[in-house]
């Protein structure tokens, strides 16, 4: 098991670009630097690839926590595909999430295969709401994103969840605030009451209406119309 982990550390050294995780460094504060080795998202995916025609992948996967933060971002990129089994992806997720650490881990995380079963990952997001652990509110609500917003998918009563939602977490409050900028973009009849009700915190109904008035996918009138409710 030491064998696998330092092969793979070995192969992410080689990929390493020094200025690169500078930058990351400076995009996810809450993580350590001196575990930031440096690799490209391209190139951690393509690497992904190789490990997952291997025996190695699901030893990999059990091998938590992870040291280093291309470690993390790997694990998360090879649950993408790791089984057609919805119930044998939560179980690997629900191992992984406690030791997510940063939003960048979190955001790769959320798997195509949930679109496929939403009764089942429905059941799991109302757990994952209920966590004291940061990122995997985070994860909660950025899968709600991602899947959940789209007309066969959607549920209204989703967007009453979600605002009930009271943290001082930030990296929490910013996933509320993309949630509904998107929510805006895809269900602006069913959002904007939202707004015009006034029920979410004040940093996170205008981070939601700014963040939804930057986007092209919204027409001048509604974002002339969301600018009147800002707070």
């Amino acid at each position: 098991m030491q064998t696998l982990r330092a092969d793979i550390q070995y192969r992410l050294f080689e990929m390493k670009d020094t200025g690169y995780a500078d930058f990351v460094a400076k995009l996810t504060p809450s993580i350590d630097r001196n575990t930031i080795i440096g690799v490209r998202t391209p190139q951690l995916r393509q690497y992904a690839e190789e490990l997952s025609k291997t025996s190695d992948i699901k030893l990999f996967l059990t091998q938590l926590p992870h040291h280093y933060y291309e470690e993390n971002n790997l694990h998360a990129i090879l649950l993408q595909n790791i089984s057609k089994d919805i119930d044998v992806v939560l179980d690997y997720i629900n191992d992984f999430l406690p030791y997510v650490d940063n939003w960048a881990t979190c955001d790769i995380l959320p798997p195509k295969i949930f679109k496929k079963y939403p009764s089942q990952v429905r059941n799991n997001i109302n757990c994952w709401l209920k966590s004291n652990h940061t990122y995997t509110v985070r994860f909660a609500i950025v899968s709600l994103l991602k899947y959940f917003l789209d007309d066969d998918y959607f549920d209204p009563s989703d967007l009453i969840t979600i605002s009930k939602i009271h943290s001082k977490e930030y990296y929490i409050n910013m996933a509320i605030a993309w949630y509904y900028s998107f929510a805006l973009i895809k269900q602006y009849r069913h959002t904007l009451p939202i707004f015009q009700d006034k029920i979410l915190d004040k940093w996170v109904h205008n981070k939601s209406i700014q963040k939804a008035c930057e986007s092209y996918r919204i027409p001048p009138s509604r974002k002339e119309e969301l600018k009147k409710q800002y707070r």
